[in-house]
């Protein structure tokens, strides 16, 4: 092959090569940068693809335990109220045994029968203020919830839950309870007792769903785990890959340079002929 001033083939190549060597330590680099080995779609079309498709997921799983978190706050604010209302019974009952005895007298019983007055007012209270938002929950609205507790759009994705739990105090019919007679303060005990049976009632409904919630988010982690660690898989940069990539172009790279050097001398051989 004879000598070329013209053109200069052998520095086109060491530039070719030297370029590809450039790329690919620029491609190391974005890899070990930002933690995932799809830097461009061209990588991998086909696992950028999936693992797109599994990031849109694990998005929607994490929102879904949020959700089922949120459920579960409203069923603990609801029995925050109801252990209150239970705590009232108890002490109604409590001073209807007191009144039923002859060891107090008539004034005596008004007295408790003021404190039952107040007892039942605030029973009432905590009824109709023990809210979610805006949503009463302890006044029979009867009102049907979704909770969307998965993923996709299905109804299996969807809890549903008709909150019907009434505890007013004329629903429980202590509205109205004296304990000012004897005879009316032991009257009294049967219907504090089925007002008790009520309230325990909507706590076990309450701790029903509760209890089902908790295993929905305990089950959307599991979810969750599995599916980043599919994704993991498939997108995370193996650093130590990437790490052999990189020393491997910067070597290639340092070479290149050199190369090129060195071809860019062919011209200047021709200029000795001459000479």
């Amino acid at each position: 092959m004879g000598l070329r001033i013209g053109t200069n083939v052998a520095s086109l190549a060491a530039q070719r090569n030297l370029a590809k060597s450039d790329a690919a330590q620029t491609r190391a680099v974005r890899a070990l940068s930002s933690g995932t080995r799809l830097v461009t779609p061209g990588d991998d079309a086909a696992g950028f693809a999936i693992a797109e498709g599994l990031r849109g997921q694990i998005a929607g799983l994490r929102q879904a335990k949020l959700n089922a978190e949120s459920a579960q706050g409203l069923i603990q604010v609801a029995e925050g109220g109801l252990n209150e209302q239970n705590n009232i019974l108890i002490r109604l009952r409590e001073l209807a045994v007191q009144s039923s005895s002859d060891t107090v007298g008539n004034e005596e019983r008004e007295f408790l029968q003021t404190e039952v007055d107040a007892l039942v007012s605030e029973f009432d209270r905590i009824s109709r203020t023990t809210t979610f938002g805006r949503k009463q929950l302890l006044t029979g609205s009867n009102e049907s919830f979704q909770f969307h507790l998965g993923t996709g759009g299905t109804s299996d994705d969807i809890i549903k839950y008709t909150l019907d739990a009434d505890t007013r105090a004329s629903t429980m019919g202590i509205d109205g309870m004296s304990v000012t007679d004897r005879d009316d303060a032991r009257g009294s005990l049967e219907t504090i007792d089925q007002a008790l049976t009520s309230i325990a009632r909507a706590r076990a409904g309450f701790g029903a769903v509760q209890s089902r919630f908790e295993i929905a988010g305990n089950n959307l982690d599991i979810q969750r785990e599995n599916v980043m660690a599919a994704r993991s898989r498939i997108a995370d940069t193996d650093v130590a890959l990437e790490v052999s990539n990189l020393t491997q172009a910067q070597v290639m790279q340092d070479f290149g340079v050199a190369v090129l050097a060195q071809a860019n001398q062919n011209p200047t051989r021709a200029m000795r002929l001459l000479g």
